[in-house]
């Protein structure tokens, strides 16, 4: 049995019965069960419809995202997300760059690096570099400044975590930001780069070892180890190349607003819902949801 979740951004929240019905009754599924009036609805079936994907194609347009999975365990126990681009609005590295600047040659380095095409590590240590000299309090500045929250991530944690979930934050960023953005969405612990600092200023350099896609693998499989909690019971989520690996590895692994080469890798696809939405396609209704400041 699988079930097919169609979710719009909540802002939005113009999903329709017809556009709902109408693709139940195409694949032949069972009563549709709405999560969220306007904004989230499934259906079972009971097989993989083999032509899910120009299904999704043609929802897209609508701006609708459109996700088939097996039905038995979607409701996962862990939740490890990226941070940057998927938890946050914004990359770090290149709010950093910005103030020392030079923002526009990281950003570019930045956007092949998460589409893969160049070494994640090569990449990090090539735009630290040129942060050499940049006045270590200017993170504070960032993060007031420049650094938002992705819509639901509140919400996404806190109803995980109401119902027995463990929620880790692992970046290819940096701590002095994931720390304060880990305790203000409320995750269990965060692992990520951190920068050195000499006499007050970045000295253009991060700690050894460097954390890329192996290390958000390896958290992966020490968190569940550490934890007794099966792989499969891990919903990961992320947006660049550097998350493939933990994408794949996961139970469930979300390519969240991800760079195309990297959805194109992913069976889980969310291109315009917000964070929220990795809640409906655990099954979770929106009176289910925990409400968060």
């Amino acid at each position: 049995m699988y079930i097919a979740t169609l979710i719009v951004h909540p802002e939005r929240a113009d999903l329709t019965a017809t556009t709902v019905e109408s693709l139940r009754n195409a694949w032949g599924g069972g009563e549709a069960i709405w999560l969220n009036p306007g904004v989230a609805a499934e259906f079972a079936v009971e097989t993989l419809p083999e032509n899910r994907w120009e299904a999704w194609e043609g929802l897209q347009a609508l701006g609708v995202d459109l996700v088939v999975q097996p039905a038995e365990g979607r409701r996962k126990r862990i939740l490890l997300a990226d941070m940057d681009s998927t938890m946050i609005n914004q990359e770090c590295i290149d709010e950093l760059a910005a103030e020392a600047g030079v923002g526009e040659h990281v950003a570019d380095i930045t956007a092949r690096a998460m589409n893969g095409e160049l070494d994640f590590e090569g990449a990090l240590l090539e735009r630290v570099a040129l942060l050499k000299g940049l006045p270590a309090e200017v993170i504070g500045k960032v993060l007031d400044e420049r650094i938002t929250f992705a819509l639901g991530g509140r919400k996404l944690v806190a109803t995980m975590k109401a119902h027995s979930g463990h929620a880790v934050l692992v970046s290819g960023g940096f701590t002095a930001f994931s720390e304060p953005v880990a305790t203000y969405l409320g995750f269990d612990e965060n692992r990520a780069n951190t920068l050195l600092v000499e006499q007050g200023k970045l000295s253009g350099d991060v700690a050894r070892p460097i954390l890329g896609r192996e290390a958000k693998v390896a958290a992966l499989a020490e968190t569940c180890a550490r934890l007794g909690i099966a792989e499969s019971e891990v919903l990961a989520v992320g947006d660049g190349a550097n998350d493939l690996g933990m994408l794949h590895r996961a139970g469930s692994g979300v390519a969240l607003h991800a760079k195309p080469s990297v959805a194109a890798q992913c069976e889980l696809r969310v291109n315009h819902g917000d964070l929220t939405a990795l809640l409906y396609l655990q099954g979770y209704s929106v009176d289910e949801f925990v409400s968060v400041p």
